[in-house]
Protein backbone atom coordinates (compact mmCIF):
# COMPACT_ATOMS: atom_id res chain seq x y z
CA UNK A 1 0.00 0.00 0.00
CA UNK A 2 1.00 3.57 -0.67
CA UNK A 3 0.02 6.37 1.28
CA UNK A 4 0.32 10.50 -0.21
CA UNK A 5 -0.95 13.32 1.88
CA UNK A 6 -0.60 16.91 0.62
CA UNK A 7 -0.87 20.26 2.15
CA UNK A 8 -3.22 18.62 5.31
CA UNK A 9 -4.69 21.37 7.27
CA UNK A 10 -6.67 21.18 10.20
CA UNK A 11 -7.65 23.66 13.25
CA UNK A 12 -9.84 23.14 16.09
CA UNK A 13 -11.73 26.56 17.01
CA UNK A 14 -8.74 29.40 16.91
CA UNK A 15 -5.91 26.61 17.40
CA UNK A 16 -4.12 25.96 13.64
CA UNK A 17 -2.58 22.56 14.33
CA UNK A 18 -1.52 21.83 11.05
CA UNK A 19 -0.87 24.72 8.64
CA UNK A 20 0.15 22.88 5.76
CA UNK A 21 1.55 19.04 6.00
CA UNK A 22 3.04 16.36 2.69
CA UNK A 23 4.04 12.84 3.70
CA UNK A 24 4.05 10.29 2.43
CA UNK A 25 4.77 6.37 2.66
CA UNK A 26 5.91 3.78 0.21
CA UNK A 27 5.25 -0.03 0.55
CA UNK A 28 8.03 -1.99 2.64
CA UNK A 29 9.69 1.16 3.98
CA UNK A 30 9.94 2.47 7.34
CA UNK A 31 9.32 6.24 7.67
CA UNK A 32 10.15 7.69 10.63
CA UNK A 33 7.54 10.79 11.51
CA UNK A 34 9.45 13.13 14.15
CA UNK A 35 8.78 16.57 15.88
CA UNK A 36 8.36 18.38 19.34
CA UNK A 37 5.24 17.71 21.47
CA UNK A 38 2.29 19.34 19.53
CA UNK A 39 3.86 19.70 16.50
CA UNK A 40 1.35 17.80 14.62
CA UNK A 41 2.23 13.67 14.41
CA UNK A 42 -1.05 12.55 15.86
CA UNK A 43 -3.40 14.59 14.24
CA UNK A 44 -2.07 14.19 10.96
CA UNK A 45 -2.32 10.37 11.94
CA UNK A 46 -5.84 10.60 13.67
CA UNK A 47 -6.63 12.41 9.93
CA UNK A 48 -5.14 9.05 7.95
CA UNK A 49 -7.23 6.68 10.25
CA UNK A 50 -11.01 8.49 10.14
CA UNK A 51 -11.12 10.00 13.65
CA UNK A 52 -10.57 13.46 12.34
CA UNK A 53 -11.41 15.29 9.20
CA UNK A 54 -8.82 17.38 7.40
CA UNK A 55 -10.24 20.91 6.58
CA UNK A 56 -8.05 20.63 3.45
CA UNK A 57 -5.40 19.16 1.34
CA UNK A 58 -5.73 15.76 -0.38
CA UNK A 59 -5.29 12.27 0.89
CA UNK A 60 -4.19 9.19 -1.98
CA UNK A 61 -4.29 5.81 -1.11
CA UNK A 62 -2.95 3.30 -4.06
CA UNK A 63 -3.55 6.41 -6.63
CA UNK A 64 -6.65 6.70 -5.28
CA UNK A 65 -8.30 9.88 -3.73
CA UNK A 66 -9.78 7.91 -0.45
CA UNK A 67 -10.76 9.08 3.27
CA UNK A 68 -11.62 6.84 6.06
CA UNK A 69 -15.21 7.58 8.03
CA UNK A 70 -13.54 6.48 11.45
CA UNK A 71 -10.57 4.10 12.41
CA UNK A 72 -12.39 0.79 12.27
CA UNK A 73 -12.57 1.51 8.52
CA UNK A 74 -9.10 2.35 8.22
CA UNK A 75 -8.25 -0.90 9.81
CA UNK A 76 -11.20 -2.65 7.66
CA UNK A 77 -8.82 -1.29 4.69
CA UNK A 78 -5.35 -2.13 6.43
CA UNK A 79 -4.01 0.99 8.08
CA UNK A 80 -3.90 0.23 11.58
CA UNK A 81 -2.53 2.88 14.46
CA UNK A 82 -0.53 1.54 17.49
CA UNK A 83 -1.40 4.46 20.23
CA UNK A 84 1.07 5.90 22.57
CA UNK A 85 -1.58 5.80 25.29
CA UNK A 86 -2.66 1.41 25.54
CA UNK A 87 -6.22 1.39 24.42
CA UNK A 88 -7.10 -1.95 26.59
CA UNK A 89 -9.78 -2.77 29.33
CA UNK A 90 -8.15 -3.54 32.26
CA UNK A 91 -11.00 -5.75 33.44
CA UNK A 92 -10.86 -8.32 30.62
CA UNK A 93 -8.29 -10.98 30.11
CA UNK A 94 -5.46 -10.49 27.70
CA UNK A 95 -6.89 -13.27 25.36
CA UNK A 96 -10.42 -10.69 25.50
CA UNK A 97 -8.29 -7.86 24.72
CA UNK A 98 -6.64 -9.34 21.90
CA UNK A 99 -10.05 -10.04 19.98
CA UNK A 100 -12.73 -7.58 21.39
CA UNK A 101 -14.82 -6.52 18.55
CA UNK A 102 -12.98 -9.20 16.68
CA UNK A 103 -14.22 -12.29 18.16
CA UNK A 104 -14.04 -15.59 15.61
CA UNK A 105 -17.03 -17.12 15.12
CA UNK A 106 -19.05 -20.28 14.21
CA UNK A 107 -21.47 -19.85 11.15
CA UNK A 108 -24.19 -20.53 14.22
CA UNK A 109 -22.79 -17.38 15.73
CA UNK A 110 -20.60 -19.26 18.56
CA UNK A 111 -16.92 -17.73 19.68
CA UNK A 112 -14.67 -19.88 18.72
CA UNK A 113 -12.43 -19.58 21.53
CA UNK A 114 -9.49 -22.54 20.73
CA UNK A 115 -9.22 -20.92 17.26
CA UNK A 116 -8.65 -17.39 19.21
CA UNK A 117 -6.02 -19.31 21.38
CA UNK A 118 -3.90 -20.73 18.91
CA UNK A 119 -3.45 -17.33 16.57
CA UNK A 120 -2.69 -15.02 19.99
CA UNK A 121 -0.12 -17.97 21.21
CA UNK A 122 1.47 -17.92 17.56
CA UNK A 123 1.21 -14.22 17.24
CA UNK A 124 3.32 -13.56 20.77
CA UNK A 125 5.58 -16.40 19.77
CA UNK A 126 6.52 -14.54 16.88
CA UNK A 127 6.99 -11.57 19.08
CA UNK A 128 8.86 -13.47 21.82
CA UNK A 129 6.24 -12.27 24.41
CA UNK A 130 5.47 -14.72 27.03
CA UNK A 131 2.33 -13.36 28.71
CA UNK A 132 -0.63 -15.52 30.29
CA UNK A 133 -3.83 -15.54 27.93
CA UNK A 134 -6.10 -15.82 30.85
CA UNK A 135 -4.18 -12.66 32.91
CA UNK A 136 -6.38 -9.69 33.95
CA UNK A 137 -4.65 -6.82 31.85
CA UNK A 138 -4.87 -4.75 34.67
CA UNK A 139 -2.16 -6.78 36.72
CA UNK A 140 0.07 -6.43 33.62
CA UNK A 141 2.84 -4.27 33.65
CA UNK A 142 2.87 -1.09 30.72
CA UNK A 143 5.62 -2.85 28.83
CA UNK A 144 3.41 -6.11 28.67
CA UNK A 145 0.28 -3.77 27.73
CA UNK A 146 2.31 -2.14 24.89
CA UNK A 147 2.91 -5.48 23.38
CA UNK A 148 -0.49 -6.81 23.61
CA UNK A 149 -1.40 -3.71 21.44
CA UNK A 150 1.37 -4.43 19.15
CA UNK A 151 0.21 -7.67 19.00
CA UNK A 152 -3.58 -6.69 18.55
CA UNK A 153 -2.23 -4.55 15.34
CA UNK A 154 -0.23 -7.55 13.49
CA UNK A 155 -3.23 -9.73 13.75
CA UNK A 156 -5.71 -7.48 11.61
CA UNK A 157 -2.67 -8.08 8.70
CA UNK A 158 -2.63 -4.32 8.23
CA UNK A 159 -0.97 -2.68 5.13
CA UNK A 160 0.35 -0.02 6.89
CA UNK A 161 1.09 0.31 10.44
CA UNK A 162 1.37 3.49 12.57
CA UNK A 163 3.84 3.22 15.28
CA UNK A 164 3.57 6.04 17.58
CA UNK A 165 6.26 5.58 20.77
CA UNK A 166 6.08 2.05 20.60
CA UNK A 167 9.51 1.58 22.26
CA UNK A 168 8.23 4.33 25.61
CA UNK A 169 7.86 1.36 28.03
CA UNK A 170 9.90 -1.66 26.31
CA UNK A 171 12.55 -3.35 27.53
CA UNK A 172 15.90 -3.45 25.77
CA UNK A 173 15.32 -7.42 24.82
CA UNK A 174 11.29 -6.29 24.11
CA UNK A 175 12.65 -3.47 21.56
CA UNK A 176 15.58 -5.37 19.95
CA UNK A 177 12.55 -7.84 19.20
CA UNK A 178 10.31 -5.37 18.08
CA UNK A 179 12.99 -4.29 15.20
CA UNK A 180 13.18 -7.82 14.35
CA UNK A 181 9.48 -8.23 13.18
CA UNK A 182 9.65 -4.31 11.40
CA UNK A 183 12.18 -6.20 9.22
CA UNK A 184 9.98 -9.37 8.82
CA UNK A 185 7.25 -6.89 8.21
CA UNK A 186 9.27 -4.91 5.46
CA UNK A 187 9.76 -8.08 3.71
CA UNK A 188 6.47 -8.45 3.69
CA UNK A 189 5.80 -5.30 1.84
CA UNK A 190 4.27 -3.93 5.35
CA UNK A 191 4.91 0.13 5.35
CA UNK A 192 5.62 1.32 8.91
CA UNK A 193 4.85 5.04 10.10
CA UNK A 194 7.44 5.35 13.32
CA UNK A 195 6.69 7.98 15.40
CA UNK A 196 9.58 8.24 18.53
CA UNK A 197 11.47 10.70 20.01
CA UNK A 198 14.23 8.06 20.51
CA UNK A 199 16.83 8.98 17.68
CA UNK A 200 19.04 6.01 18.45
CA UNK A 201 15.85 4.14 17.30
CA UNK A 202 15.86 6.39 14.79
CA UNK A 203 18.79 5.81 12.54
CA UNK A 204 18.68 2.43 13.66
CA UNK A 205 15.29 1.04 12.17
CA UNK A 206 14.07 3.85 9.36
CA UNK A 207 14.57 4.23 5.78
CA UNK A 208 13.37 8.09 5.63
CA UNK A 209 12.85 10.47 8.15
CA UNK A 210 10.01 13.71 7.47
CA UNK A 211 10.32 16.40 10.57
CA UNK A 212 7.44 18.57 11.14
CA UNK A 213 7.23 21.89 13.51
CA UNK A 214 4.48 23.85 14.00
CA UNK A 215 1.90 22.51 11.87
CA UNK A 216 4.33 22.19 9.16
CA UNK A 217 6.19 19.85 7.64
CA UNK A 218 10.10 20.63 7.33
CA UNK A 219 11.60 18.23 5.29
CA UNK A 220 11.54 14.64 4.25
CA UNK A 221 15.21 12.90 3.70
CA UNK A 222 16.92 9.92 3.69
CA UNK A 223 17.77 8.69 6.88
CA UNK A 224 21.54 7.83 5.58
CA UNK A 225 21.49 11.34 4.11
CA UNK A 226 21.26 13.14 7.17
CA UNK A 227 22.31 13.67 11.25
CA UNK A 228 21.14 13.53 14.47
CA UNK A 229 22.12 16.75 14.62
CA UNK A 230 20.55 18.19 11.06
CA UNK A 231 17.40 16.04 13.04
CA UNK A 232 17.29 18.20 16.07
CA UNK A 233 17.89 21.07 14.26
CA UNK A 234 14.60 20.81 12.06
CA UNK A 235 12.34 19.84 14.78
CA UNK A 236 13.14 22.73 17.07
CA UNK A 237 14.69 25.32 15.31
CA UNK A 238 17.59 26.07 16.72
CA UNK A 239 20.99 23.93 18.04
CA UNK A 240 20.98 22.10 21.28
CA UNK A 241 24.24 22.47 22.52
CA UNK A 242 23.78 19.09 24.71
CA UNK A 243 21.55 16.72 25.23
CA UNK A 244 22.27 16.21 28.85
CA UNK A 245 22.84 19.50 30.43
CA UNK A 246 25.44 19.74 33.08
CA UNK A 247 24.82 19.16 36.73
CA UNK A 248 26.87 21.27 39.27
CA UNK A 249 24.65 20.67 41.98
CA UNK A 250 26.41 20.01 45.61
CA UNK A 251 25.96 16.77 47.15
CA UNK A 252 24.99 16.47 50.95
CA UNK A 253 23.89 14.58 53.12
CA UNK A 254 21.86 11.19 53.59
CA UNK A 255 18.22 12.49 53.30
CA UNK A 256 15.81 9.46 52.52
CA UNK A 257 17.55 6.11 53.41
CA UNK A 258 15.38 2.17 52.78
CA UNK A 259 16.38 -0.81 54.64
CA UNK A 260 14.84 -4.41 53.83
CA UNK A 261 12.36 -3.37 52.09
CA UNK A 262 10.24 -6.51 51.09
CA UNK A 263 7.32 -7.48 49.22
CA UNK A 264 6.36 -11.03 48.59
CA UNK A 265 6.45 -12.13 45.07
CA UNK A 266 7.74 -8.77 43.89
CA UNK A 267 11.17 -7.56 45.64
CA UNK A 268 13.22 -8.63 48.49
CA UNK A 269 15.97 -6.46 51.01
CA UNK A 270 15.59 -3.61 48.73
CA UNK A 271 18.43 -1.06 50.87
CA UNK A 272 19.72 2.08 49.24
CA UNK A 273 20.06 5.86 50.04
CA UNK A 274 19.67 9.39 48.59
CA UNK A 275 21.45 12.15 49.35
CA UNK A 276 20.62 16.27 48.63
CA UNK A 277 21.42 17.18 45.57
CA UNK A 278 21.37 13.18 44.02
CA UNK A 279 19.91 12.04 41.09
CA UNK A 280 20.06 8.42 41.53
CA UNK A 281 19.34 6.54 38.60
CA UNK A 282 17.42 2.87 38.89
CA UNK A 283 17.76 0.55 36.12
CA UNK A 284 16.64 -2.87 35.12
CA UNK A 285 15.07 -4.93 32.62
CA UNK A 286 11.36 -4.30 32.51
CA UNK A 287 9.26 -6.73 35.52
CA UNK A 288 12.85 -6.55 37.78
CA UNK A 289 10.78 -4.24 40.03
CA UNK A 290 11.78 -1.22 39.83
CA UNK A 291 8.15 0.10 39.48
CA UNK A 292 6.94 -1.97 42.42
CA UNK A 293 9.50 -0.64 44.70
CA UNK A 294 8.27 2.96 43.65
CA UNK A 295 4.81 2.63 44.40
CA UNK A 296 5.74 0.93 47.46
CA UNK A 297 7.76 3.84 48.95
CA UNK A 298 4.95 6.19 47.99
CA UNK A 299 2.32 4.32 49.69
CA UNK A 300 0.70 2.63 47.06
CA UNK A 301 1.22 -0.95 47.53
CA UNK A 302 1.52 -2.48 51.18
CA UNK A 303 5.17 -3.43 52.10
CA UNK A 304 5.64 -6.79 53.82
CA UNK A 305 8.76 -5.84 56.05
CA UNK A 306 11.43 -2.63 55.91
CA UNK A 307 12.52 0.35 57.28
CA UNK A 308 12.48 3.85 55.45
CA UNK A 309 13.86 6.81 57.09
CA UNK A 310 13.77 10.59 55.83
CA UNK A 311 16.26 13.14 57.61
CA UNK A 312 17.62 10.26 59.85
CA UNK A 313 13.66 9.77 61.30
CA UNK A 314 11.98 6.59 60.87
CA UNK A 315 8.91 7.17 59.05
CA UNK A 316 5.74 4.70 58.18
CA UNK A 317 4.13 5.36 54.78
CA UNK A 318 0.52 3.87 54.63
CA UNK A 319 -1.03 5.34 51.44
CA UNK A 320 0.09 8.13 49.08
CA UNK A 321 -1.48 10.86 51.56
CA UNK A 322 0.90 10.10 54.09
CA UNK A 323 3.68 10.62 51.58
CA UNK A 324 2.85 13.83 50.23
CA UNK A 325 2.97 15.16 54.03
CA UNK A 326 6.07 13.90 54.20
CA UNK A 327 6.97 15.69 50.87
CA UNK A 328 7.64 12.83 48.95
CA UNK A 329 6.85 13.13 45.51
CA UNK A 330 5.78 10.45 42.14
CA UNK A 331 5.83 11.16 39.22
CA UNK A 332 3.74 7.35 38.11
CA UNK A 333 5.49 5.96 34.44
CA UNK A 334 1.31 5.52 33.70
CA UNK A 335 0.55 9.21 33.74
CA UNK A 336 -3.00 8.80 31.87
CA UNK A 337 -4.34 6.38 34.44
CA UNK A 338 -2.85 7.09 37.89
CA UNK A 339 -0.99 10.65 37.35
CA UNK A 340 -3.58 12.99 36.30
CA UNK A 341 -7.77 13.56 36.48
CA UNK A 342 -7.80 13.63 32.14
CA UNK A 343 -11.58 15.47 32.68
CA UNK A 344 -10.09 18.21 35.45
CA UNK A 345 -8.37 21.67 34.29
CA UNK A 346 -4.75 21.87 33.83
CA UNK A 347 -4.66 24.23 37.22
CA UNK A 348 -6.57 21.91 39.00
CA UNK A 349 -4.37 19.06 38.12
CA UNK A 350 -1.50 21.14 38.92
CA UNK A 351 -2.62 22.46 42.18
CA UNK A 352 -4.75 19.46 43.53
CA UNK A 353 -1.75 18.44 45.90
CA UNK A 354 -1.06 21.45 46.99
CA UNK A 355 -5.19 22.82 47.70
CA UNK A 356 -4.87 23.22 51.02
CA UNK A 357 -2.07 26.39 50.76
CA UNK A 358 -4.79 28.10 48.86
CA UNK A 359 -7.76 27.38 51.47
CA UNK A 360 -8.88 29.59 54.09
CA UNK A 361 -11.42 29.46 56.12
CA UNK A 362 -13.22 26.43 53.54
CA UNK A 363 -12.51 28.82 50.81
CA UNK A 364 -10.02 28.57 48.07
CA UNK A 365 -8.20 31.70 46.79
CA UNK A 366 -9.01 30.66 43.27
CA UNK A 367 -6.76 33.86 42.56
CA UNK A 368 -3.54 32.63 43.61
CA UNK A 369 -4.35 28.98 42.48
CA UNK A 370 -4.26 30.15 38.73
CA UNK A 371 -1.18 32.48 39.81
CA UNK A 372 0.40 28.87 40.67
CA UNK A 373 -0.58 27.23 38.36
CA UNK A 374 0.54 29.87 35.61
CA UNK A 375 3.85 30.04 37.18
CA UNK A 376 4.29 26.39 36.60
CA UNK A 377 3.21 26.01 33.29
CA UNK A 378 5.41 29.16 32.34
CA UNK A 379 8.31 27.11 33.96
CA UNK A 380 8.35 24.26 32.55
CA UNK A 381 6.66 25.46 29.34
CA UNK A 382 3.45 23.65 29.41
CA UNK A 383 1.83 24.18 25.43
CA UNK A 384 -1.63 24.76 26.15
CA UNK A 385 -4.40 27.91 25.04
CA UNK A 386 -5.21 28.22 28.51
CA UNK A 387 -4.93 26.81 32.19
CA UNK A 388 -8.33 26.24 32.32
CA UNK A 389 -8.00 23.60 29.48
CA UNK A 390 -8.76 20.00 29.93
CA UNK A 391 -5.29 18.06 30.52
CA UNK A 392 -6.85 15.58 28.43
CA UNK A 393 -6.19 18.05 25.06
CA UNK A 394 -2.40 18.21 25.75
CA UNK A 395 -0.35 16.02 24.09
CA UNK A 396 1.49 13.22 25.86
CA UNK A 397 4.58 15.27 26.22
CA UNK A 398 2.81 18.52 27.73
CA UNK A 399 0.97 15.97 29.94
CA UNK A 400 3.88 14.57 31.39
CA UNK A 401 5.31 18.05 32.15
CA UNK A 402 1.89 18.91 34.25
CA UNK A 403 2.48 15.87 36.28
CA UNK A 404 5.69 17.21 37.20
CA UNK A 405 4.42 20.57 37.76
CA UNK A 406 2.35 19.36 40.89
CA UNK A 407 5.47 17.72 42.55
CA UNK A 408 7.51 20.46 42.05
CA UNK A 409 4.59 22.97 43.43
CA UNK A 410 4.67 21.21 46.96
CA UNK A 411 8.02 21.52 47.38
CA UNK A 412 8.96 17.81 47.55
CA UNK A 413 12.04 16.95 49.72
CA UNK A 414 12.27 13.81 47.99
CA UNK A 415 10.82 12.91 44.10
CA UNK A 416 10.55 9.65 42.63
CA UNK A 417 10.53 10.02 38.82
CA UNK A 418 9.54 6.36 37.29
CA UNK A 419 10.09 7.27 32.96
CA UNK A 420 10.28 11.28 33.26
CA UNK A 421 10.62 11.89 29.89
CA UNK A 422 8.29 8.72 28.31
CA UNK A 423 7.04 10.14 25.30
CA UNK A 424 8.65 13.56 25.27
CA UNK A 425 10.62 15.43 22.27
CA UNK A 426 14.21 15.77 22.71
CA UNK A 427 13.35 19.66 23.52
CA UNK A 428 11.36 18.79 26.05
CA UNK A 429 13.64 16.13 27.52
CA UNK A 430 16.69 18.35 27.80
CA UNK A 431 14.05 20.53 29.35
CA UNK A 432 13.18 18.38 31.82
CA UNK A 433 16.26 17.13 33.05
CA UNK A 434 17.32 21.10 33.45
CA UNK A 435 14.31 21.03 35.92
CA UNK A 436 16.16 18.42 37.38
CA UNK A 437 19.00 19.90 37.49
CA UNK A 438 17.50 22.90 39.12
CA UNK A 439 16.03 20.71 42.10
CA UNK A 440 18.87 18.98 42.64
CA UNK A 441 20.84 22.37 43.23
CA UNK A 442 17.98 23.04 46.26
CA UNK A 443 18.61 19.87 48.03
CA UNK A 444 16.24 17.88 46.66
CA UNK A 445 16.61 13.98 46.59
CA UNK A 446 15.42 12.27 43.07
CA UNK A 447 14.99 8.81 42.84
CA UNK A 448 14.67 8.33 38.48
CA UNK A 449 13.95 5.03 36.94
CA UNK A 450 14.32 4.41 33.32
CA UNK A 451 14.69 2.19 30.78
CA UNK A 452 16.72 4.48 28.69
CA UNK A 453 20.03 3.75 29.01
CA UNK A 454 21.58 6.76 27.91
CA UNK A 455 19.73 8.75 29.80
CA UNK A 456 20.60 6.43 32.83
CA UNK A 457 24.34 7.42 32.17
CA UNK A 458 23.20 11.19 31.28
CA UNK A 459 21.64 11.64 34.02
CA UNK A 460 22.32 9.80 36.94
CA UNK A 461 25.58 10.42 39.68
CA UNK A 462 24.59 7.30 40.70
CA UNK A 463 22.77 3.56 39.31
CA UNK A 464 21.35 1.20 40.99
CA UNK A 465 20.50 -1.95 39.08
CA UNK A 466 17.77 -4.21 39.87
CA UNK A 467 17.75 -7.82 38.68
CA UNK A 468 14.61 -10.02 39.75
CA UNK A 469 13.38 -8.20 42.98
CA UNK A 470 16.46 -7.71 44.15
CA UNK A 471 19.45 -5.08 44.34
CA UNK A 472 21.97 -6.35 41.57
CA UNK A 473 24.57 -3.58 41.66
CA UNK A 474 25.45 -0.15 42.36
CA UNK A 475 27.91 2.01 40.29
CA UNK A 476 29.05 5.14 40.94
CA UNK A 477 28.79 7.49 37.60
CA UNK A 478 32.36 7.58 36.59
CA UNK A 479 32.32 3.21 36.13
CA UNK A 480 28.89 2.91 34.80
CA UNK A 481 28.56 2.08 31.14
CA UNK A 482 25.60 0.24 29.07
CA UNK A 483 27.92 -2.84 29.06
CA UNK A 484 27.97 -3.18 32.97
CA UNK A 485 24.49 -2.01 33.62
CA UNK A 486 23.23 -4.40 30.69
CA UNK A 487 25.27 -7.32 32.73
CA UNK A 488 24.14 -6.74 35.99
CA UNK A 489 20.43 -6.37 34.58
CA UNK A 490 20.16 -9.70 33.65
CA UNK A 491 22.13 -11.54 35.99
CA UNK A 492 25.68 -11.21 35.66
CA UNK A 493 28.08 -9.67 38.53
Amino acid sequence: MEVKMTGIRKSFGSNSVLRGVDFDIQAGEVHALMGENGAGKSTLMNILTGLHKEDAGEIVINGENKRFDNPKEAEENGVSFIHQEMNTWPEMTVLENLFIGKELKNKMGWVKTKEMRTLAEATFADLGVQIELDEDVKKLSVGQQQMIEIAKSLMTNAQVIIMDEPTAALTEREIEMLFKIIHTLKTKNVAIIYISHRMEEIFKISDRITVMRDGVSIDTSLTKETTNDDVVRKMVGRDLEDYYPKKHSKIGEVVFETKGLTKENRFENISFTVKAGEIVGFSGLMGAGRTEIMRSLFGIDELDQGEIYLEGEKITIKNPSMAIAKGIGFLTENRKEEGLILDYSIRDNISLPSIDGFSKKGLIDTHAESDFAKLLMERLHVKAEDQFDSVSSLSGGNQQKVVLAKWIGIGSKVLILDEPTRGVDVGAKREIYQLMNELADRGVAIIMVSSDLPEILGVSDRVIVIHEGHVAGELAKTEATEEKIMKLATGGY
